[in-house]
């Protein structure tokens, strides 16, 4: 019996560099699993959209899909949208399994991902002690979704960083600019900015404009298709595919 097909769900921008930053970390994790089988779908903006990946692999004689949200929080998207999506989905394929795993995050591997980032913007470990750091997240309106990344901000303060404030792009309070200001007071030395997004776009954008009018000494590039991203999706495909293998023999 072959493995499940992962299949990797964005949301989609209308910015091409999303996409491009998507199947880069798709094609990261081809090399991470050869013979394993990965698709990428869009919710919008961006083709394919997951209807016809659904299709075209049904099509093709697949029995079940992993279905894994590009997502590090667990708000509207990864709880309404691609529910629904997947749920239309198996109405009218009903010969395949979908299984939808996990969101990203939280995860050590996302931290040391954005810590690599930091250090790939100029920084090194020794500054850390005298480094403000403004966890900048997409922002939503789940509260749910708000105490992941004010968890997230704290668990990096215990590693080293002398002061960390979460900041949002969107929906959320409070803005970069603001929480780089705030840091600033506090007698931070030095201000970096860290964007807890995966690919680029409007919202990326937000945060790198709110660095740069509150004067942040320091902006990191987006998660992108970095190897800890990649080793994370492995994981996460392979948590799901562990519970469907228990839902299974218990059935059995």
């Amino acid at each position: 019996m072959s493995s499940p097909v992962l299949l990797v769900i964005a949301h989609g921008s209308r910015d091409p560099r999303h996409a491009a930053a998507v199947h880069a970390l798709t094609s990261r994790v081809r090399s991470l699993r050869p013979g394993l089988r990965v698709e990428t779908g869009f919710l919008e903006f961006n083709a394919p959209p997951v209807p016809r990946v659904l299709e075209r692999l049904a099509a093709d004689g697949v029995d079940e899909v992993v279905a894994l949200p590009l997502l590090l929080t667990r708000a509207f998207h990864a709880k309404s949208d691609i529910p629904s999506v997947l749920r239309e989905a198996r109405s009218r394929l009903p010969r395949l399994r979908i299984r939808q795993a996990g969101v990203l995050g939280p995860s050590p591997l996302l931290n040391s991902a954005l810590e690599q980032r930091l250090y790939e913007a100029g920084l090194s470990p020794a500054d850390k002690g005298s480094t403000g750091l403004v966890l900048a997240a997409a922002g939503s309106t789940d509260p749910e979704a708000i105490a992941v990344i004010a968890e997230i901000a704290r668990e990096l303060r215990h590693t080293g960083w002398c002061a960390v404030r979460p900041a949002f792009a969107s929906a959320s309070l409070p803005g970069t600019a603001r929480a780089v200001r705030a840091l600033r007071a506090e007698g931070a030395r030095r201000v970096a900015v860290a964007p807890y997004v995966i690919a680029p776009g409007r919202l990326p954008d937000r945060i790198a404009a709110g660095a740069e009018e509150a004067g942040a000494d320091v902006l990191a590039g987006v998660l992108g298709p970095s190897p800890e991203l990649a080793r994370l999706l492995a994981a996460r495909y392979d948590e799901a595919c562990a519970v469907s293998d228990r839902l299974t023999s218990r059935v059995a």
